[in-house]
Order: C-alpha cells, then sequence, then structure tokens
C-alpha cells in the first residue's frame, strides 16, 4: 500500500447520469445499480479528468492508503469513445478532436481545443 491520490465518488450526491464514465481514460470508472462506481482502484490514476464533467459535485480527489497505481495493466485497456461526446461550441465530435470538460453557465460541457481561444477570450 502507498499514500496516493485517487477518484472519490459520494452516493449521496451522483444521480447516475454516467457523464464521468467516458472521460476516464483508464476505464475504470462504471454506473453499477444507478451509481458511478471505481470498479478498480489500481486502475485509477488520480488525475481527476472525469470531475469536471460531473453535474452534481460528486467526485472529488483523496488521498490516501491504496494499492500502487498499475499502469502495464491501465495501459491494456481499450479507451472507450462515445460519438455522442461533442464540443458545445462547434459540435466536432470526440473522434474527431481533443475535448476538454469545462463548466460553463452552471453546467458540465465539452470544448474542443480549436474553439478554446474563443471560449477563454470571448
Amino acid at each position: 500500500m502507498a499514500l496516493r491520490k485517487i477518484v472519490k465518488i459520494d452516493e449521496e450526491l451522483c444521480n447516475g447520469c454516467g457523464r464521468c464514465v467516458i472521460p476516464c481514460a483508464e476505464g475504470v470508472i462504471a454506473l453499477v445499480n444507478g451509481k458511478a462506481k471505481v470498479l478498480n482502484e489500481e486502475l485509477c490514476d488520480g488525475a481527476g479528468f472525469c470531475l469536471g464533467v460531473c453535474p452534481t459535485g460528486a467526485l472529488s480527489i483523496e488521498e490516501r492508503e491504496a494499492a500502487p497505481f498499475n499502469a502495464a495493466l491501465a495501459k491494456g485497456r481499450p479507451h472507450v469513445t462515445d460519438p455522442r461526446i461533442a464540443c458545445f461550441a462547434c459540435g466536432v465530435p470526440e473522434v474527431e478532436a481533443t475535448l476538454l470538460p469545462v463548466r460553463h453557465r452552471g453546467e458540465s460541457v465539452w470544448l474542443c481545443t480549436h474553439c478554446l481561444p474563443r471560449f477563454i477570450h470571448g
């Protein structure tokens, strides 16, 4: 065991929307009985890409004792894409562009890197 950062999901705040599943590069978050769950802590790198898309604030990063991150096991997992995920500004899907999770006017949305400068600078 080692002290490291892991995604923590507050089940009471989780509404089961599933928005956190796709941003998880390791594919470790899944919906179980209508709630998001970290399925294998060895695969959670604690990067927190899932945090920005949660509309209820149910996800956070906690530092605690856990099994070490297993990079070899994570590397072998397929990345999941969802054609419904697209830039809210221009509509380009994630399979055609790099998308970032952002908060905009109280909503968690996706923004492509092409639209990012306009979003920042107006």
